[in-house]
Order: structure tokens, then C-alpha cells, then sequence
């Protein structure tokens, strides 16, 4: 009997105490209905005094424009001086397939070893692409100042010149440039335009520059085994019935070229 007296006491017990659990509940959810109209207020509040006022002012991105109209300029020079043999227009070359493969390596008599005409081979492309996208890339600037003046801004450009660097697996375009820019309260200064371009142009080159190296030396280049040993290149020679050798050398991955000519040690004809 006791013990059906206390269960019906505990019960009795946890009926009297409902009341007070859902009021509790009750404040739980009023309180945080209360915290999440404060942060919203807040955010309101903040959010038309301070932010409101940066995000009408935020400037274009002059870097993002600048590395997608430069990254465009390198990708059609480098196919375009890649068939003569790095050169815009070549001086010394062999036209073969109606295209001017310029002479990496050459000798214009007979039997001798061919002279390499660029010991600093890749210097000479540098320059070559700079040579070709010179006018280019200022119009570049040009046309980034006339965008942000068409959108508001303020722009002060003085524009320099620019440099081309080839490193393993890039090639970098540096800009002499200082730039000014502003809207409305806010204004940005920018020195100089850096600009990586990814491209195994370099590397090919170095290819290029070892062939004409090995030519000088041995009359010949044993490109087959060289391809043994570094299989991401892909290297073809034709010998012409002048005895003239047309290379082309090229990055399994990307496709980049160079087609160049070499004449070494080449014998008389009728020999």
C-alpha cells in the first residue's frame, strides 16, 4: 500500500510541476525572439550607415582586367613567333613549308660545325614577344583607363614600358606603371602591373637552345634518347636534300612549340 501511495504522490508531483516547465519553455523561445529582432535591427542599422557606403564606392579590379587582356597577348605571340623559331621576323632562315624557320645554329660553308646564333637564346625570346606585343599591351592600359572613366571614375595613368621574363613554367609580364584611381569619397593608388601567364615556353626553349649547343659541338643531336630521358617533350628532325635540319620541339602537355632550322656540317652536293 505505501508504495502505490508514493507513485500516485510522484505522479501527482509531476503533473503539479507542467505548468511551471512550459512556462519555462515559454522564456526560453521569447528570450531568443527577442536576441534575433536585436541582431536584425542591427544588422539594418550597420548596414545603411557604414557598409552601404564602401560597397558604392568599390573600384573595378584593374589587375584582373589587365591579366586577362595580357594573358591573351602572350598566348598569340607565342604561337605566332613558335613556327619561325622564336623570332617576329627572321634575318637569317631557311623558308620551308611556305614559313621562314629561322636558323638557331649555322654555317654557310661546307663540312664545318654550325655557330649557334643566340648563345642567350632565351633572352632573345624575351625580347622577340616584347617586340611583338610592345603597342599591345599599351593599349591595354588604354583601354582599362577608358572603362573605369566610363563607370565614374577618376583615372591617372602614367604608363612606362614593361619587361617579359621567362621562368620554368611561366612567363611574367612586369609593368612600369603608377596608377591612380578614384569614386566618389574613395581613391587607390597602384605602382605597377605584374602579370604570370602559365606556359612552358621556357622550358622548350631551353630544349631548343641545347640542340643548337650539341650541333655546334658534334654536328648532330640524338634526340631519340634525349626523349628517353625526358618523355614530356616531343622532338621530330627532318633533313631537307640540302642537307639543311628543320627541328621541331615541343611540350607534350600544352602543345607549345618551336620549328627552327640548323645547317652543320654540311658536305657539298654530289658527295
Amino acid at each position: 500500500m505505501k508504495e502505490r501511495r508514493g507513485t500516485r504522490v510522484h505522479a501527482r508531483n509531476e503533473l503539479l510541476n507542467l505548468p511551471s516547465r512550459k512556462r519555462s519553455q515559454m522564456s526560453i523561445f521569447i528570450i531568443i525572439g527577442i536576441v534575433l529582432v536585436v541582431l536584425i535591427i542591427l544588422f539594418i542599422v550597420f548596414r545603411a550607415q557604414i557598409p552601404q557606403k564602401i560597397l558604392s564606392t568599390t573600384p573595378e579590379n584593374p589587375q584582373s582586367y589587365m591579366d586577362s587582356c595580357v594573358s591573351n597577348l602572350i598566348q598569340d605571340s607565342i604561337k605566332k613567333i613558335s613556327s619561325q623559331g622564336g623570332y617576329v621576323n627572321p634575318e637569317i632562315y631557311y623558308e620551308f613549308d611556305s614559313v621562314k624557320r629561322a636558323y638557331i645554329c649555322y654555317n654557310a660553308n661546307y663540312y664545318y660545325p654550325c655557330v649557334t646564333q643566340e648563345p642567350m637564346y632565351l633572352r632573345r625570346l624575351e625580347s622577340e614577344i616584347k617586340k611583338d606585343i610592345g603597342g599591345n599591351v599599351k593599349s591595354c592600359f588604354d583601354n582599362l583607363r577608358k572603362n573605369m572613366e566610363n563607370k565614374g571614375y577618376t583615372v591617372n595613368l602614367d604608363y612606362r614600358d614593361f619587361n617579359v621574363s621567362l621562368i620554368p613554367g611561366r612567363v611574367v609580364i612586369s609593368a612600369n606603371v603608377d596608377m591612380t584611381y578614384s569614386k566618389g569619397d574613395e581613391s587607390k593608388i597602384k605602382k605597377g602591373f605584374e602579370t604570370d601567364v602559365a606556359s612552358k615556353f621556357h622550358d622548350v626553349g631551353v630544349v631548343v637552345q641545347e640542340i643548337a649547343s650539341q650541333e655546334a659541338k658534334f654536328c648532330n643531336f640524338e634526340y631519340v634518347g634525349f626523349q628517353m630521358y625526358y618523355p614530356n617533350f616531343n622532338i621530330d628532325k627532318y633533313v631537307t636534300g640540302e642537307d639543311i635540319k628543320i627541328y621541331s620541339v615541343e611540350d607534350r602537355n600544352t602543345k607549345e612549340k618551336i620549328v627552327f632550322a640548323i645547317r652543320s656540317c654540311v658536305l657539298p652536293p654530289g658527295l
